[in-house]
């Protein structure tokens, strides 16, 4: 639980996350100041300085409360942890977050309190803009990592930003509270624009300056392993890649040769010929893609649920038809279907008098059949838990 707010609340918080950064922290602290000068010159806003430590043990919270900062504890160990705390605890309507070890200007983030003042619920800072201090940024991140998981973001969530790991950004308390971050890593700057993407809120960009560290210890960035973070958060917000876009390739390449091993049983020599091999393989995709697809509608559920994804007008409608009930219908459907054309399979063969067919594809079909009924009904019992128990999934939220 958070404090409750002082009398006097101030307009902006101007959060940094921190960890043992006493080298740093003189120079941030005095700059954070200067921002908040401008800020009440230009704005008439009021601000406060808040230092979220994540265990400091260098003396850093004595410096920041003697310097007039406000120390928040964040017992919670991570980048992303750190800031959230810092966030969940800040007092003003305006949040102006950026690193402790002086590479970002505060003062950048005048103009994005000014966005904010203005409608947007995000600002983010854009250093490609803004400008990159030679040597500030390891070639790695500036021309690999930087660009692919921006472009990766921008391409699964349409977010429209240029530099969506800039780490000066400012938000409003509300929408910062909506969005119900979570990461405690690096990825908690992905995760950010992510869910303020989906919840529709209003996303801008300004310019930013970074220059470099002035710590001289390593810093606590980690580009291989926070670029797999980063990553590996984009994919789990992203059903419709993860499980959406394999289950169309493998459903259609599925059908289309169950398909043709069909056509070529009715109607043998009139199409290429599809062997065993690739009726079994056609099955398979076809079995395979159904799940993938029920994996993609439910982790779809889930966000909806979770709150950080809004109900769409698909999922208003299906509202009307996705309910526990119509899964297992369908699923039993697909079974007793399955099971009839296996009892066929069998008859045929003991009227052969148990020799072997020649096409398998009459076998593949039904035990495909059954397999699809049985995920699907399956699948039913799922949704229906990660809709909270309920029946019908969607319940509640076709608004």
């Amino acid at each position: 639980m958070t404090d409750a707010l002082p009398l006097s609340a101030p307009d902006v918080s101007i959060i940094m996350p921190c960890l043992n950064e006493i080298q740093s922290l003189p120079h941030c602290i005095a700059n954070a100041r200067e921002a908040a000068d401008r800020i009440a010159q230009t704005y008439g806003l009021t601000s406060e300085i808040v230092i979220a430590d994540n265990g400091s043990t260098d003396g850093s919270q004595a410096y920041a409360t003697a310097n007039g900062a406000r120390v928040i504890p964040v017992p919670r160990r991570g980048y992303g942890a750190a800031l959230i705390g810092g966030c969940e605890g800040a007092y003003g309507r305006y949040l102006l977050m950026a690193d402790a070890d002086g590479s970002y200007n505060f003062l950048d983030g005048v103009a994005m309190i000014g966005r904010l003042v203005a409608g947007a619920d995000l600002c983010m800072g854009s250093r490609f803009a803004g400008g990159i201090t030679p040597g500030a940024m390891p070639w790695k991140n500036r021309y690999i990592g930087n660009p692919i998981l921006t472009g990766m973001l921008n391409l699964f969530f349409r977010s429209g930003i240029d530099d969506a790991h800039c780490g000066i950004r400012a938000i409003t308390k509300p929408a910062f509270l909506a969005c119900g971050l979570s990461s405690t890593g690096m990825e908690f700057a992905s995760e950010m624009v992510i869910k303020s993407t989906l919840l529709g809120q209003k996303i801008e960009q300004s310019p930013a300056t970074l220059g470099p560290d002035l710590r001289e210890r390593a810093p606590h960035l980690r580009p291989w392993r926070d670029g797999w973070r980063h990553l590996r958060y984009l994919l789990m917000l992203s059903p419709a890649w993860v499980f959406g876009l394999p289950a169309l390739l493998a459903l259609l390449i599925g059908l289309g040769l169950m398909g043709a091993a069909g056509a070529e049983f009715f109607r043998p020599n009139t199409l290429p010929q599809i062997g065993s091999y690739w009726t079994l393989l056609g099955g398979a995709l076809v079995a395979m893609g159904h799940l993938a697809l029920l994996m993609a509608f439910a982790t779809h559920l889930y966000s909806i649920h979770q709150g950080y994804r809004r109900s769409s007008r698909v999922t208003r409608i299906a509202n009307w038809v996705a309910s526990l009930e119509t899964m297992l219908l369908v699923g039993l459907g697909l079974m007793g279907l399955g099971a009839l054309v296996l009892a066929l399979v069998a008859y045929g063969w003991v009227a052969r008098e148990y020799q072997a067919a020649s096409s398998l594809w009459p076998a593949a079909l039904g035990v495909m059949l059954v397999q699809l009924g049985l995920q699907n009904a399956m699948g039913g019992f799922l949704m229906a838990i990660m809709a909270g128990h309920e029946a019908r999934f969607f319940n509640g939220l076709q608004k």
